[in-house]
């Protein structure tokens, strides 16, 4: 009787650390926690993930939301752990709700209407939009390059439907022109953003390209994996991330790489800086190997894109623009 009247007070004290831990709306409270938004406030803790703190946020927003609310576009695919591209430091959260429900304006919210029958999942108990409706909003805000880094990553993890792309994709929906070259040309073998952003420069460059290629010798011995085999020979193009400066990581690539020293691969290893602020380079030194002629168009082609995503400055300002006319927050410095 005494172990049962110990659990159960365990179990009281439990359930009041649960209670004291959710969202609280509508009454100031300032020592001991943060706002969320305009009264909405949770209990400071140091024990969490950004992921796990992340969650609790959006569970606080759940107290302003009609029942019907699905979390969507960046938010969803954050939540989903899909691979994002370089975000602005401050971003929206972003909500789906019924045609016929209010939608709560408050800073920093972004909410838009269901139109179409929903089809929601549940990822750590929050509600989120189906994964190609999901796609679909971001490809109205995002350019090519960043979607490709998306779709590789849902792709990865299995997010994705087919049919249901594919039906998506027939449609005349907004959104949809630019999510089908997007969706095209992901594949679900790139691993990383870098990797995902090389392959598409080097589309964008003609440069035929395969992902994850795995390598063997003439005798059948299996040497390794690939990021980008450059298509009808043996140059390697592999994506130097920061990960590759890890200790453990930069010994298996040195191992790796001593394997490929009497194969007839050759390896070349760029970073998202190359890529993106060094392009001339780059191009100049993939266009001497391949021994074909410098061609400015392609590399106009590449900056275009460059300059239409999140991975400029220029995109970065456009979409935060666009996301604070949405949210009613004006920003006129750059029209005078």
């Amino acid at each position: 009787m005494r172990n049962l009247a110990v659990m159960g007070k365990k179990d009281k004290d439990k359930d009041k650390d649960k209670d004291k831990d959710k969202p609280i709306r509508g009454q100031v409270r300032l020592v001991g926690h943060q706002r969320v938004s305009h009264g909405l406030y949770l209990r400071l803790r140091d024990d969490l993930t950004q992921d796990q703190e992340f969650a609790r946020e959006l569970e606080a927003y759940l107290l302003v939301l009609p029942k019907s609310a699905v979390f969507t576009h960046i938010t969803a695919a954050r939540l989903l752990g899909w691979q994002l591209p370089k975000l602005p430091e401050q971003v929206p959260i972003f909500v789906a709700v019924n045609q016929k429900d209010p939608r709560p304006r408050r800073h920093g919210l972004i909410c838009s209407r269901l139109v179409r029958e929903r089809n929601p999942i549940k990822r750590v108990d929050l509600p989120v939009e189906a994964a190609e409706e999901i796609l679909l909003r971001m490809a109205r805000d995002l350019g090519h390059v960043d979607l490709v880094v998306v779709i590789d990553s849902a792709l990865r993890k299995g997010e994705l439907d087919p049919e249901r792309m594919e039906k998506l994709l027939a449609s005349r929906r907004p959104g949809v022109r630019m999510l089908r070259p997007a969706y095209r040309e992901a594949t679900s073998k790139s691993e990383s953003e870098g990797e995902s952003v090389m392959r598409v420069f080097h589309k964008a460059i003609d440069v035929p390209v395969e992902p994850q290629v795995e390598l063997f010798d003439d005798r059948g011995t299996f040497l390794g994996r690939a990021d980008l085999l450059v298509t009808g020979t043996t140059r390697l193009h592999e994506y130097d991330g920061e990960h590759h400066r890890d200790k453990d990581q930069h010994r298996v690539d040195m191992r790796r790489e001593r394997g490929w020293a009497d194969s007839p691969y050759s390896r070349h290893g760029y970073a998202l800086d190359d890529l993106l602020n060094h392009p001339a380079v780059v191009m100049h030194e993939i266009d001497r190997a391949l021994g074909r002629r410098h061609l400015g168009s392609r590399l106009r082609r590449w900056r275009r894109l460059v300059d239409n995503s999140l991975y400029s400055e220029a995109g970065r300002e456009r979409v935060m623009n666009r996301w604070r006319r949405e949210n009613g927050i004006m920003d006129w410095s750059r029209t005078a």
